[in-house]
């Protein structure tokens, strides 16, 4: 059976969340269709619709390839989650506890993610640690959000891999454990708590620096030069010379 758009776009979106691709990897139609078997306007269509979604780019030039994000755009994709992810929990929390097959869903979620902290796949484990908000917004009743949260959940994976997070995998896994079990006890309001700390503490681990002057080397490079030299002493003439006015201009000179 052919593969579709879909199903490649799926497919790239993993890669990302898996740590797999890079920011900045090119996606190049040919190899894709090649890898695929399949013709590069089906490729075409689900970079498309991936670069619709924020998570590849194009060049008219150069052809597509994965977003590396600026520091505005980091800051803004966290700031998305926040509010998504929050209000998710709080409106949840005003229509009673979350049911008990979402809950067993969660759990059996969570062991994945423990069995991956011991295993040696770095990217398996990233791919569940991020794939967890994905399966709480399915849990808690809301696909569409969950296809939202999958697209912002790949573009900071591409964030915290282009800005070296620090961020521990581990602790990750832990600050998910305390949120599923807020949320089993019915203690929405803590639950959020802990999701807003848990994403605080994932944006303060990006070594984001300080934003740089882009002009600093050419603004060196052609700052007015100082040109203050010394006053150089006049020569003036011997006394006995003094009325032969062509001695007087060779002195001079």
């Amino acid at each position: 059976m052919a593969i579709s758009a879909s199903e490649i776009s799926a497919r790239i979106v993993e890669a990302v969340m898996a740590q797999k691709l890079a920011p900045g990897a090119r996606l190049g139609e040919q190899p894709l269709a090649m890898l695929f078997d399949c013709s590069r306007t089906i490729v075409r269509e689900a970079l498309t619709r991936l670069a619709a979604r924020g998570i590849v780019t194009v060049s008219a030039r150069r052809g597509w390839f994965v977003i590396e994000p600026s520091q505005d755009e980091a800051r803004e994709a966290f700031e998305a989650r926040r509010v998504i992810e929050l209000g998710l929990i709080r409106s949840t929390g005003s229509t009673g506890r979350i049911d008990k097959s979402a809950l067993r869903q969660l759990k059996a979620h969570l062991q994945r993610e423990k069995a991956a902290l011991k295993e040696s796949d770095v990217g398996h484990r990233s791919f569940l640690l991020g794939d967890f908000h994905v399966c709480l917004a399915e849990c808690l009743g809301n696909t569409l959000l969950a296809d939202t949260l999958r697209d912002f959940t790949a573009r900071t994976t591409l964030i915290a891999m282009l800005y070296q997070s620090t961020h521990d995998a581990v602790q990750s896994c832990e600050d998910h454990v305390q949120i599923v079990a807020a949320l089993e006890r019915g203690d929405h309001a803590a639950a959020e708590a802990l999701m807003a700390e848990h994403i605080g503490t994932v944006q303060s681990a990006l070594r984001v620096q300080a934003p740089t002057d882009p002009l600093a080397q050419l603004r060196d490079a052609l700052a007015p030069l100082n040109t203050t030299t010394p006053k150089r002493r006049r020569k003036t003439a011997p006394a006995d010379d003094a009325t032969d006015s062509s001695t007087y201009l060779g002195a001079l000179l």
